[in-house]
């Protein structure tokens, strides 16, 4: 810097930031991230059309009509000239320029940029890739084009060449957005189009390849009806609109759908969603570098998991090979061999999961399609609870894909089936104890125990061949002792190897002892118990309790946080002897942090635990302590997303602490990642002694509940809660338990069990003094009323909930209760106490800054501003609810405020985009909140429908929505009657 001041004309180009230029949308200008005058409507208008010019000089006249067209006003010419000056000065030098009598604007490489050009260079990549058959490429490109627009282009600008430009940017964008939704389609991205194409139809509605893509979508997605519908109401619209017919096109996808042509039922092009990066699953446990033997069962299985992935097999649906044998006969270890032998036929990933099934409670199949899901890059929040459809997004996520699956631990062929991928070019390798012959189409294979030279070989590469070469006939007794099965020789070379000061002979003698081992050595399970005893009886005693205790949890796997629990002991040192587990094969590394028994091993440290654990109470005591640390750690949970509640007050004491986090989205991931393992600790602790604890975990975990993920298992946890409580005598728990169960049947839309159960917790309440039972019974029994139509029963129940949660100083509770009354209210015609009623719940919220609950509060005002038609307001706070549902993954109330924004929308005379908002609701409550709630958004959907003239696919929604409420005898039944009649009278 030489220290002159300068102004912009004189400023350095290297000075500058590269300046940005837009036009698909307001007319705007940037230097760097410096927004810069654009002047008035008219000096818009020309930067505009210099800018659309591309470099090219514009005449004075040209500009002057492209400014004011053919009637210029008197001075046009000097303020033309005039507009150019001031936007020379904004710009930086020898940008815009003047010659032969006009201007251009000139931007060289790297000094400027115009969202429009991006745009074209961008869908110009998408063109490359969409003909080279990149597909995901092309749609993601494209979305960045489309990225580009920023309401409509040219906004605001006046003149007839903005008008021309503005409707050729329009179309432009219009023909983007087709290509863009035809690939969604070939890519199998149907039930995601139909929001989008309901919108755009609705705003163009004489498109005819947007209503053609809509009905492909929506048969597609299963909604013939509907599908037929869009034709009917585009006929209809032509014909009155322009005297014509559909074209060719439409007819002929309108005779397919109704031949129900087997070409429309797939993608003609399918491929794999798209994503950032490709999700890439490589579950498979590490193979044993000591791999011996099996050479004829490694070759026979390598080809069939070949002929999957080969020329010859094209055609196949997959491959799937069923290893059958007893437990410890190694099958799990050439089950992964094999698989790690044929990952490079699989570059699309390795599922692996333990199925549990010699346990007493083997792997649920829908909650291992979770988690296989969420390992392939499926959102969590978009997984539904149903084992059908989970089973079929599964096989929809693996179309296109070669991936392997190992189930290992099957319990029989029903457990398998879901599991399996279906799909060409897939394959499943399946480990069980029972022979899967009900299994169709799989490859059967008996593995029986190792030959004795096979289990010598395996012997001698783990102890290594000096100390076996020595002591040969010793060896041969002590692989002939193990029966010369896989697991029981590795675990006791294993022992022998870490023992520098043991002779083969020793070993051998000490199987030798058939007070421990004659029995195990016979068939079956019991020759694994022998092998699991000798490893265990080498435990150090800090190892052997850990190994008794740890197995006493019914969890299918254990955090270290949680067995340091169970073991009394600091987080390290639980690492180092689990470790140390691990390094035996007693115990498996699940994950980082994470550990897990095979089931049998379980069952063995089980009965170690009944047989040497001293005092036996030490095993009680252990679990309680369990129990302690997920209590604790819930009630942590829920106060983060909660503050101010009361409940955490009024829960049972625990002696051992939680954990602790910073903030509530790490609080949220922590219940969601422990759900099964906490539900489970809740169903094992139904004793005296730790009743009420569990009842109040479930409780403090309710959010399991809400977000729908786990609904099922969390109602049947509190149904077994709610008998235990009955049976042992205990009111105060039963009322708790039975509260948490008309909780769920509520979240899940079954509103007269959750009435009785409600009525039931609240008289349980009563008996046992319990106030938060009170309180928050009398919440669900009026919230239930307002759903049943019962606004008497509804006002009074949360009249006194209201009073009571002010008894207690409960604040969220009383904000929630003043909520919900605002509901009752709004039904009975009392709109403005409605609306003053939920701002006061909403302000006591945040007050408390209660985000969570907040966003209820926001609902509830919602409502009552929509009815009071308030309709900006409304969906302003809808909006604001939506985005913490959404972040709070409590899918049951995101679809809700989608439902409600739709009935906004609705009223506002805004009926393409209430139906976007119902078609989103649909696809976020799909298997969550009943089917009561799917009525009414089908309702709103119909009305949404009709409303932009698509009055068949009106029809259905609300046929449909009539059969639920008349299945459940609702009352709503009769509104939606009274839509339908003047449509059949028609």
């Amino acid at each position: 810097m030489d220290g002159v001041p300068r102004v912009p004309e004189q400023r350095r180009p290297e000075e500058s930031a590269a300046l940005r230029f837009s036009v698909l949308g307001p007319v705007r200008a940037w230097r760097g991230e410096e927004s810069l005058p654009t002047g008035s409507p008219q000096q818009r208008a020309l930067l505009a059309a210099l800018l659309l010019r591309e470099g090219r000089t514009a005449t004075s006249g040209e500009l002057i009509d492209a400014l004011w067209g053919e009637e210029p006003p008197s001075q046009a010419l000097a303020a033309v000239r005039t507009y150019a000056s001031r936007l020379r000065k904004a710009l930086d030098p020898g940008v815009l320029i003047s010659e032969s009598g006009g201007y251009a604007i000139r931007l060289s490489e790297g000094a400027g940029t115009l969202d429009l050009a991006e745009a074209q260079e961008i869908s110009a990549d998408a063109e490359k890739a969409r003909h080279s058959g990149d597909l995901s490429l092309a749609r993601e490109l494209l979305n960045r084009a489309l990225a580009r627009w920023d309401g409509e282009p040219l906004a605001s600008v006046p003149g007839p060449y903005a008008d021309t430009q503005r409707a050729r940017l329009e179309e432009w964008r219009l023909q983007l957005l087709e290509s863009r939704l035809d690939m969604d389609l070939e890519q199998g991205c149907h039930a995601e189009a139909v929001s989008e194409l309901t919108a755009l139809t609705a705003a163009h509605p004489l498109r005819e390849r947007l209503r053609e893509l809509l009905m492909l979508a929506l048969y597609r997605s299963g909604r013939q009806a509907e599908a037929l519908a869009v034709y009917a109401d585009t006929r209809r619209l032509l014909a009155d609109e322009l005297g014509v017919d559909p074209r060719a096109g439409l007819k002929e996808l309108q005779q397919r759908i109704l031949r129900a042509d087997p070409g429309l039922a797939e993608p003609s092009a399918p491929a794999a969603e798209p994503a950032a990066a490709p999700v890439r699953p490589a579950q498979l446990p590490a193979t044993v570098t000591d791999f011996t033997g099996r050479a004829s069962f490694v070759q026979e299985l390598s080809d069939v998991l070949a002929s999957a992935s080969s020329a010859e097999g094209e055609g196949q649906v997959m491959a799937v090979s069923a290893l059958a044998g007893i437990g410890g006969v190694g099958k799990t270890t050439l089950a992964v061999h094999v698989a790690h032998q044929a990952r490079s036929a699989f570059p699309d990933g390795q599922l692996y999961v333990d199925l549990q099934g010699a346990g007493q409670r083997p792997a649920e199949p829908e909650t291992v399609l979770g988690a296989f899901l969420r390992a392939l890059g499926h959102p969590a929040s978009s997984i539904p609870d149903t084992l059908e459809e989970r089973a079929a997004l599964y096989r929809s996520v693996l179309d296109g894909r070669r991936v392997l699956v190992l189930l290992d631990n099957a319990r029989d062929a029903a457990q398998v089936r879901p599991l399996l991928p279906g799909m060409e070019g897939c394959a499943a390798l399946v480990t069980s104890r029972v022979r899967m012959v009900d299994l169709a189409g799989a490859h059967l294979v008996d593995l029986d125990v190792m030959s004795p030279e096979e289990a010598l070989q395996l012997f001698t590469k783990i102890v290594g061949q000096e100390r076996v070469a020595s002591e040969r006939e010793a060896a041969l007794d002590v692989v002939a002792a193990c029966g010369f099965l896989p697991l029981a020789i590795r675990i006791a070379a294993s022992r022998l190897a870490a023992r520098r000061t043991w002779t083969v002979s020793v070993l051998a003698a000490k199987l030798g002892d058939e007070r421990r081992r004659l029995d195990e050595l016979q068939a079956g399970d019991l020759a694994v118990k022998a092998t699991f005893e000798l490893g265990y009886g080498q435990l150090e005693p800090a190892q052997a309790r850990a190994f008794r205790l740890l197995g006493l949890a019914d969890g299918p796997d254990i955090s270290l946080a949680a067995a340091a629990a169970v073991l009394d002991l600091p987080v390290d040192d639980t690492e180092d002897l689990l470790e140390s587990l691990v390094d035996t094969s007693l115990l498996e590394s699940a994950a980082p942090g994470r550990y897990r028994y095979h089931d049998l091993v379980r069952l063995y440290a089980r009965a170690c635990a009944e047989r040497d654990e001293q005092p036996p109470s030490e095993r009680e005591a252990a679990l309680s302590r369990l129990l302690d640390f997920y209590l604790a750690t819930a009630a942590g949970v829920y106060a983060i997303e909660r503050p101010g509640d009361r409940l955490v007050e009024h829960l049972e004491a625990t002696k051992y602490p939680g954990l602790v986090f910073d903030d509530r989205h790490q609080a949220q991931d922590w219940l969601y990642a422990e759900a099964v393992c906490t539900l489970a600790c809740v169903r094992q602790s139904m004793g005296p002694g730790t009743l009420a604890r569990a009842v109040d975990l479930l409780w403090a975990a309710c959010d399991l509940a809400e977000s729908g993920a786990n609904s099922k298992e969390y109602e049947a946890v509190a149904g077994t809660a709610d008998a235990a409580a009955q049976e042992a005598g205990a009111p105060r728990a039963q009322g708790r338990a039975l509260t948490t169960l008309a909780f769920v049947h509520h979240i899940t839309g079954r509103f007269d069990p959750a009435d009785r159960a409600a009525t039931r917790a609240l008289k349980l309440a009563l008996t046992s003094g319990d106030p938060l039972t009170s309180c928050w019974s009398s919440n669900i029994l009026g919230v239930i009323a307002i759903y049943q139509n019962r606004h008497e029963d509804g006002e009074a129940h949360l009249t006194r909930a209201i009073e009571n949660f002010r008894t207690c100083e409960d604040r969220p509770g009383e904000a929630s209760a003043l909520c919900n009354l605002s509901r009752i209210h709004l039904a009975t015609g009392r709109t403005a106490s409605a609306v003053a009623l939920a701002e006061q719940g909403t302000a006591m919220y945040d007050d408390m800054d209660h985000a969570l609950k907040g966003a209820n509060g926001r609902y509830a005002l919602g409502l009552a501003l929509t009815q009071s038609g308030q309709l900006s307001q409304a969906v302003d706070r809808l909006q604001e609810a939506l985005a913490v549902f959404r972040d709070s993954r409590q899918r049951l109330w995101e679809g809700m405020t989608l439902f409600r924004l739709a009935e906004a929308d609705v009223a506002a005379r805004q009926p393409a985009q209430a139906a976007a908002n119902a078609e989103l609701a649909l696809t976020v409550l799909r298997g969550i909140g009943g089917d009561w709630r799917r009525g009414n958004v089908l309702t709103v959907l119909g009305r949404a429908l009709s409303a932009i003239g698509q009055s068949g696919r009106a029809q259905v929604c609300w046929r449909e929505a009539l059969d639920i409420f008349e299945a459940m005898e609702a009352p709503e039944a009769a509104a939606v009657r009274s839509l339908l009649k003047p449509l059949a009278v028609a």
